[in-house]
């Protein structure tokens, strides 16, 4: 073990990337990394439900005034689903658009919950793995400002995924309009732009939540690298996961529990990465703040005061003895010459 540590520490000092990818993961561990983005995870599976209602109660008012969609809607499900299940399907249905306005209302306060849970907990994951200190804050405000914040993000989401949509159509269109919409390379050269146009989306939505979403605000300047690493690796995570769902759903039991529990998956796994790259940002060497050294110990000034006894007996034996042999010294050099 001390021959891996000590290989570990000689290729730390060669490479600074693996020195900083080492401080991230252990920034990331201390900072309970994982438990955060199991609360995230949570959270953002449980704000799936109120979504759902929403997106029911509004094709509730989209089909209640639209009698033929409704119509062939019914005809689809019934020839679809196995036999005695479409009449089943069609009643819940049917109950769906009679109560549109009551699953519209819970719905919408089941999302405002869900999404204050989201927003409050991925808060505080960034604020703890940019190691800020926690702070007990005012509930109301505290509240307003993560509302605040989920709105913003959400505005954010909308605008990025606005701009990639409005870029795949914009481009279609202009290889339509030009008559090269089936050449390899135009095709080639809009997929490029299309994913070039997706990361630069992607890297201002990451760098508004890596330097804002904190509860203690840090430069944009310092999380700009961190937000160009989170936006290749989100579309990396959804290439992949857009992968494993074509396989997984293929069986008839993926079918079934194939999306959600692919959707579990990458939630987590995005939650892990970004607060990975919050703390890969964080430990920096520019981020990094320099503890001064502790000051020394206070000094003690405790005098001590020695009582000395005298000499004991051989002590004063040897100092009569030296006296005599002085003595008789002294007595010879004055004795007069005769």
């Amino acid at each position: 073990m001390a021959d891996k540590e000590s290989f570990l520490a000689r290729q730390r000092a060669k490479r600074r990337w693996l020195d900083h990818l080492v401080r991230s993961g252990k920034s990331y561990t201390e900072r309970y990394g994982d438990h955060y983005a199991a609360a995230i995870t949570y959270f953002s599976v449980l704000s799936l439900i109120p979504l759902l209602m929403i997106a029911f109660a509004a094709a509730g008012f989209v089909l209640d005034g639209n009698e033929a969609l409704l119509k062939q809607m019914r005809t689809d499900i019934t020839e679809a689903v196995p036999s005695g299940l479409g009449v089943a399907i069609n009643e819940v249905i049917s109950q769906a658009i009679e109560s549109r306005g009551a699953v519209g209302i819970f719905g919408l306060l089941a999302a405002l919950y869900a999404g204050l849970g989201w927003m409050s907990n991925l808060r505080d994951a960034l604020t703890a793995q940019w190691g800020q200190e926690y702070k007990q804050r005012p509930f109301l405000s505290t509240t307003a400002k993560d509302l605040l914040s989920l709105f913003g993000l959400g505005l954010a989401l909308a605008i990025s995924f606005g701009l990639s949509a409005a870029g795949t159509g914009l481009g279609s269109w202009l290889l339509d309009l030009m008559g090269l919409d089936d050449d390899a390379w135009a095709l080639f050269l809009l997929g490029g732009a299309t994913i070039a146009l997706a990361l630069a989306a992607n890297w201002v939505v990451f760098l508004w939540v890596l330097s804002r979403l904190p509860r203690e605000r840090v430069g944009a300047r310092s999380a700009m690298r961190g937000a160009i690493a989170a936006a290749i690796g989100f579309e990396v995570l959804k290439q992949v996961f857009t992968f494993y769902l074509t396989i997984v759903t293929e069986s008839p039991s993926g079918k079934v529990f194939g999306s959600t529990l692919g959707l579990l998956l990458f939630a987590n796994f995005v939650s892990r990465f970004l607060l990975f790259i919050t703390a890969w940002t964080a430990t920096a060497r520019e981020n990094i703040v320099r503890e001064p050294p502790p000051p020394p110990a206070p000094a003690v000034i405790s005098p001590r005061v020695v009582v000395s006894k005298g000499p004991n007996t051989a002590g004063a034996v040897g100092l009569f003895g030296a006296g005599a042999v002085l003595g008789l010294l002294l007595r010879r050099k004055k004795r007069p010459v005769e």
